[in-house]
């Protein structure tokens, strides 16, 4: 079957990493073992127009340098075509600034956190209720606690009324989230390799360092993060369930009024 993923981009990866031709949509469509025809992306936070709902079958939003607080005009767009998304049961997952924007447009609270910047390697806790989610229930049970990429100074706060809590850790409370069946937000970079994790600890050493952390200590933890990595896949088989659930519905009402 096949399958059309709309890459919201909120921004750009670093300028290093973007001087070499690469950027957050080529991760993605790797991680998620595509081919660049089965993508649409749409640069939202450039103005680009968002593609009509029909032509899309899932939906994935992306990380920024910007921060959600700023609330730029084009939040509020991507902001109501995600609500719609949803309402037409497409799944979307938002990951880092997108998890942020898909809590504030559910009304959650996205702030700096008292904790500082979080970048590197770091471990996170899968709540009970992960256990039951399309997204993380195919991780094995050995990894209810999961090495992720991590690299945000603002975080989700307060989740959305309704919201599922499916991981924390000790900086944040809220580094994954269901809303209803078809909304995910992950705050951490399953698109992250270890070398793009160090990369940006050393384009930010400066400001780690004022901040009072050890970029050379973090620098020394980064690891690979595989299993992180396999939700991406993952997020895929729900997008192709999902579009096989409507196709059989759609085929049903057809031989309906048929009959």
């Amino acid at each position: 079957m096949s399958l059309t993923i709309l890459i919201i981009k909120t921004g750009s990866t670093i300028a290093s990493i973007k001087a070499c031709g690469i950027d957050f949509e080529d991760w993605f469509i790797k991680g998620m073992k595509l081919i660049p025809s089965q993508v649409i992306v749409c640069n939202a936070h450039l103005g680009e127009p968002l593609p009509c709902l029909d032509t899309v079958d899932g939906i994935i939003i992306t990380g920024s340098p910007a921060y959600v607080t700023d609330l730029a005009d084009w939040n509020f767009v991507v902001a109501d075509f995600c609500r719609k998304a949803a309402n037409e049961c497409i799944p979307i997952l938002g990951v880092c600034y997108g998890h942020q924007l898909l809590a504030w447009a559910y009304g959650g609270v996205v702030d700096f956190t008292t904790a500082g910047r979080e970048i590197g390697t770091v471990s996170i806790r899968l709540t009970a209720a992960a256990g039951n989610d399309a997204l993380f229930c195919g991780l094995p049970e050995a990894y209810r606690e999961l090495q992720v990429q991590v690299s945000h100074s603002q975080s989700v706060m307060a989740l959305p009324p309704g919201a599922c809590r499916l991981a924390d850790n000790e900086h944040d409370p809220n580094q994954a989230f269901r809303i209803g069946e078809w909304i995910w937000g992950i705050q951490f970079h399953p698109e992250f390799s270890a070398e793009v994790t160090r990369a940006y600890i050393k384009e930010r050493m400066k400001e780690i360092r004022d901040e009072g952390l050890d970029p050379i200590l973090l620098l020394r933890k980064v690891v690979a993060t595989p299993t992180s990595a396999s939700l991406l896949h993952q997020f895929v088989e729900i997008v192709t369930s999902a579009k096989s659930v409507k196709s059989q519905s759609a085929d049903a009402q057809a031989l309906t009024a048929i009959l």
